[in-house]
């Protein structure tokens, strides 16, 4: 992953396509040789995965090396640099923290579900892996505008990371409230193609239709975590997922469980309500930060002129952010 990263940060975002293309091709012609001809089962499906990503990075490896995409690397590099380290754990640290707080939350939730019984913990389990699908399109925003918000923030350009963060927003809430609102009408055939069980079913699109709604409102905090991490901030992506989590996704979704045994609906709007939070904390501290002089947003008038007279369309979403 961290080549992946390196490419796209370097604009090779094609070739970091190419080298997941490899990895899916080698897994698949793998878990066939392993699973179906040696027969080695689970085994083998774990062996298929793991050598696959070792293919992955080798074949990254070469292609950077080859393409001088970054300075040849020698034994005397590797050696601990305490200002480097220290910023890379800054920035690291916290969104691996939260990335095991979401799972955590995510595991606190199953738990409450397999409270209710068998029907409603395998609805729960189905359309959590479906909203994990959708889940997709608000991470991508988010490694998209840390990318290109820290190149800018770098190139001094503020006005124009801000942009980005305001058109990163509006495309992931588009495309999310068009899944969320067609979601309304038909969620049985979404969740009928995991399993043929009518009450899993019935509990399942109960469940979605309130849970559908966390990815519109999740395109909007995923975005600001991604500028706020560009930032080096990645502490407060952290600190309003984990208020979010402590504070509103589990409690309410155990109260939901207990007020309202006879539908998940409530229980699904839980997440939402926890990202609407989340939303709250960042749109606050956006406002703080772009009033501090501390983070150096208040531009020169003049830089500001050179880059409107670039990009004359971006007048409004500048006067916005």
């Amino acid at each position: 992953m961290t080549l992946l990263r390196l490419s796209i940060v370097v604009s090779a975002t094609l070739s970091a396509h190419y080298f997941i293309a490899i990895a899916c091709v080698t897994n698949i012609i793998l878990d066939v040789v392993f699973i179906g001809y040696m027969h080695l089962g689970a085994a083998g499906a774990t062996l298929g995965t793991v050598s696959s990503q070792l293919v992955s990075v080798l074949v990254a490896w070469l292609a950077i090396r080859k393409n001088a995409i970054i300075a040849p690397l020698r034994l005397p590099d590797l050696r601990f640099k305490r200002n480097v380290l220290g910023n890379i754990l800054k920035v690291g640290l916290p969104i691996s923290l939260q990335d095991g707080f979401i799972q955590i939350s995510f595991i606190a939730i199953m738990i409450i579900a397999n409270l209710r019984g068998m029907t409603d913990s395998a609805a729960v389990g189905i359309v959590e892996k479906f909203i994990g699908l959708l889940f997709i399109i608000p991470s991508a925003m988010l490694a998209s505008v840390s990318t290109i918000v820290a190149q800018n923030l770098g190139a001094e350009r503020h006005l124009r990371a801000r942009i980005t963060l305001w058109y990163s927003i509006f495309i992931s809430t588009s495309v999310s409230l068009i899944v969320a609102l067609a979601l309304q009408f038909f969620p049985q055939h979404i969740v009928g193609l995991f399993t043929n069980d009518t009450a899993v079913i019935a509990s399942g699109s109960e469940y979605l239709r309130g849970f559908v709604w966390d990815c519109v409102f999740a395109g909007v905090h995923f975005c600001f975590s991604g500028f706020f991490t560009a930032m080096g901030l990645s502490i407060l992506s952290f600190g309003h997922n984990f208020l979010s989590i402590v504070l509103i996704r589990i409690p309410i979704s155990y109260l939901a469980s207990l007020w309202y045994p006879a539908t998940l609906y409530p229980m699904g709007l839980a997440p939402t309500l926890g990202s609407v939070f989340s939303v709250i904390i960042c749109v606050i501290a956006f406002i703080y930060l772009k009033r501090s002089r501390k983070y150096g947003w208040r531009e020169k008038r003049q830089k500001t002129r050179d880059e409107l007279r670039e990009n004359p369309h971006s007048l409004i979403a500048g006067r916005v952010l």
